[in-house]
């Protein structure tokens, strides 16, 4: 249900209850309760493993994220940015869109590395198993915005303050993260492993524990999904309760008078 800001003068109520069949459906009300209990109790597991899985994968970047590799990392953004991004001959600064590229899903994480494909076809693809692609997403993004480039920042779905992907479409030009999870399936312009760049001595030594991180995460992952699917079924099961109930034909003429009414306006 969304609340009109300034109901009656910019917007108004439109009541999709007087489509349905409410004694019909008040018969129904025990397994109705039932599913909705179900559904929302599934989501909120879901979202408690996720946040917990979002945690552990901090924990594994504080294990690898030293003030030297942050500074390692920044100095190849900017590499980048000199080579892909020459200064624009204007004072504009760039916009940023903030789009969501990939979610976690019933069916598992997924990735529309397509719609990044659409838009851009020269791919630096960042190999990344340590969560350490924004430090060098976010100076990118800077330094590109800095330059007077629109980009569209693709915010990471466990970790939403954090940036998984960048595109700047009016250079072709995308970063896209590409984990053993989700990994880049095309060919990419140029492979950067981001892993690599902790240094072998500081994997060697900490690979118990990253390790032991990367096992957790996952298996709370997997748990998340199993109970996204659930929910999933459980929600698929009220459709189905409601669905002989509810006059579509009811449906179908307010959505026609509200299009008439709206394209009648000046």
């Amino acid at each position: 249900m969304i609340e009109p800001k300034y109901p009656g003068a910019v917007e108004r109520y439109v009541n999709m209850g007087d489509c349905y069949d409410t004694r019909a459906l008040s018969a129904l009300r025990q397994e109705i309760m039932a599913c909705m209990s179900g559904y929302k109790g599934c989501y909120q597991r879901a979202y408690r493993c996720l946040s917990a899985a979002s945690e552990i994968a901090e924990d594994q970047r504080a294990v690898l994220l030293s003030d030297g590799l942050s500074q390692k990392l920044a100095k190849r953004a900017h590499g980048i940015l000199a080579r892909e991004l020459p200064r624009q001959k204007t004072d504009r600064t760039g916009l940023v869109k903030q789009r969501f590229l990939g979610a976690v899903t019933h069916l598992g994480p997924v990735c529309l590395f397509d719609t990044a494909l659409a838009q851009c076809d020269r791919v630096y693809a960042l190999s990344d198993n340590c969560g350490l692609a924004h430090e060098v997403l976010v100076h990118l993004l800077a330094g590109a915005v800095a330059r007077g480039y629109d980009t569209v920042a693709c915010p990471d779905p466990m970790a939403p303050d954090r940036l998984a992907h960048l595109l700047v479409p009016q250079r072709r030009l995308a970063f896209l993260t590409s984990t053993g999870a989700l990994p880049f399936p095309g060919h990419p312009y140029r492979r950067i492993r981001l892993d690599a760049a902790a240094g072998n001595e500081v994997l060697r030594r900490n690979r118990p524990r990253l390790r032991f991180a990367r096992k957790v995460a996952a298996a709370l992952s997997e748990e998340a999904v199993a109970s996204l699917a659930q929910a999933k079924a459980m929600h698929d099961d009220l459709e189905a309760i409601y669905h002989p109930h509810v006059d579509f034909a009811l449906v179908d003429r307010m959505a026609q008078a509200l299009g008439d009414e709206i394209f009648s306006l000046p």
